[in-house]
């Protein structure tokens, strides 16, 4: 069984992940597993965006908002190789009055201390770069900054650095039951890999199971279901790019929600979200035709060239685990997260959230579990860098510039993806390669064999899905015979 961990962590999402990192950094032992890839579910299914959530001003969530604008700024500074700012169009139109929108704005950009990224302004749509992308009675637009980020990739640097400072970080293990006695968690796993059975002991219990949270405390805690849980589902739909500028849209579709339709992947246009009350299966959800036509009649309001379902080249969906604080809607239920400590159980359950507040959201853990811990060091997050993240973003170029001219036989788009996902960690990926056949296989789109052991031995990658969807993008831009590849290399290599 093993000796007692300070914290055991169940859940592999950002919240889990981001917890599991404070709490190593502060010097306690962390076990957490995941029961499926690191960011399998909700955190790899977002609108790929650290922002201050502008819409949610209008139903005075100014504490949320405050919070993760402060957060824009932190996060950027710490992995400015997976983030990166990105100024959003937000056309003018007669469903909120201008005057509205321009002190809604004042208040975003004045709200959450705001030092590097620039201010709003606005501008006139018939002028390039804007020029013949909207329909013509779009005739201005208000221009505000927030940030871009790799959703997944920000899951898997938080888990390396748990693990760099001491965590256990365990994927593909589900947990069956855990129960206390003697004032000690006795937590029962499968590893679902191999089907064999593992027992952790430990001292506090974090519930991080995102969607799963319910479930977690109903089937394996066998706690009554309080129902603190709305299910919410947001589906998103990638169509090739209709935009050549490298700014993003925010559209105000009816009945108050909005739609992002945001620069995706170099060739694409990735266009959402939906918000829709779910309670079908957690293990299979899937965007609705519904949702598909209803993402692509917003589009169609605004942008001159119209697409159709049948442009849609790939589309994704994930259910939010939101706090259920009443809300007759879904678009109206809080993104703020709420920690539920049970005192006499040493059990805390992680409830809503939004991935940019996720490290405010650990350090808040950590305070509520403190009185367990009384030797537990201070906060440490706010000014650490993650894995690849330490330089200044006004370095980026320099450091891409160096990696270029020092791997010159790698062509331009692959420098520019290694740099954009590993940062300075780049290096290491390529530490062994001096020219291109010491890269080993190359599976297509500048996915070669070396990145992919890279994956492998340091990211917890198990499956050619975990490389093409989660580590990378690259599933979008490969051909079926390129994946198959991968897929073959997957079922015939020794484990690394």
């Amino acid at each position: 069984m093993g000796q007692v961990s300070d914290i055991f962590i169940i859940g592999g999402g950002i919240n889990g992940v981001g917890i599991a990192a404070d709490a190593a950094g502060r010097g306690l032992s962390v076990t957490l597993v995941e029961q499926n890839d690191l960011a399998s579910g909700t955190s790899s299914a977002s609108t790929k965006l650290i922002h201050g959530g502008l819409r949610y001003l209008e139903y005075y969530e100014f504490l949320l908002v405050r919070k993760a604008l402060s957060e824009r700024e932190v996060l950027l500074n710490a992995a400015p190789h997976i983030i990166r700012p990105l100024r959003f169009l937000l056309p003018q139109i007669g469903l909120r009055p201008a005057w509205l929108i321009r002190l809604g704005l004042f208040i975003y950009d004045h709200l959450g201390g705001r030092k590097i990224l620039p201010a709003t302004n606005t501008t006139k749509l018939n002028k390039s770069p804007y020029k013949d992308i909207l329909k013509d009675h779009y005739k201005k637009a208000f221009v505000y900054s927030d940030c871009w980020v790799d959703d997944a990739r920000l899951v898997v640097l938080n888990a390396c650095v748990a693990r760099d400072k001491g965590a256990e970080i365990l994927c593909r293990h589900k947990c069956v039951s855990a129960v206390r006695a003697d004032g000690i968690w006795r937590i029962d796993v499968t590893d679902t890999q191999t089907d064999t059975h593992k027992t952790f002991q430990a001292k506090v219990l974090i519930n991080a199971a995102g969607p799963w949270v319910g479930d977690v405390i109903k089937n394996v805690i066998k706690k009554p279901d309080e129902k603190l849980v709305r299910l919410v589902k947001g589906s998103h739909i990638i169509v090739r790019k209709i935009f050549e500028h490298n700014k993003a849209y925010l559209f105000q579709g009816n009945k108050g929600r909005v739609i992002f339709a945001i620069p995706y992947e170099n060739d694409y246009t990735l266009i959402g979200t939906t918000d829709q009350d779910y309670d079908g299966n957690l293990e299979d959800v899937t965007i609705s035709e519904m949702e598909i036509d209803y993402l692509c009649d917003v589009a169609n309001e605004y942008f001159k060239r119209a697409i159709s379902p049948d442009d849609v080249i790939s589309h994704y969906a994930g259910v939010r685990p939101l706090y259920n604080d009443g809300a007759s809607d879904a678009k109206e239920a809080t993104r703020d997260f709420v920690l539920k400590l049970d005192e006499t159980q040493a059990l805390l359950n992680i409830i809503g959230g939004k991935i940019t507040t996720y490290r405010i959201l650990a350090e808040q853990s950590m305070a509520k579990i403190r009185d367990y811990f009384p030797n537990m060091k201070g906060k440490w997050t706010a000014s650490s860098p993650l894995p690849g993240g330490n330089f200044n973003i006004s370095e980026y170029e320099f450091y891409l510039y160096k990696l270029a001219s020092e791997y010159p036989f790698l062509k331009d788009d692959v420098i520019d993806r290694y740099f954009a996902s590993y940062g300075t960690k780049a290096w290491d990926v390529l530490k062994d390669c001096e020219n291109k056949s010491d890269m080993g296989q190359h599976f297509g789109h500048g996915l070669y064999e070396t990145e992919v052991k890279y994956l492998i031995e340091n990211e917890w990658a198990m499956t050619a899905e975990d490389i093409l969807w989660r580590r990378t993008k690259l599933g979008l831009h490969m051909n079926k015979d390129q994946k198959g590849a991968l897929i073959h290399w997957f079922s015939v290599k020794p484990r690394v």
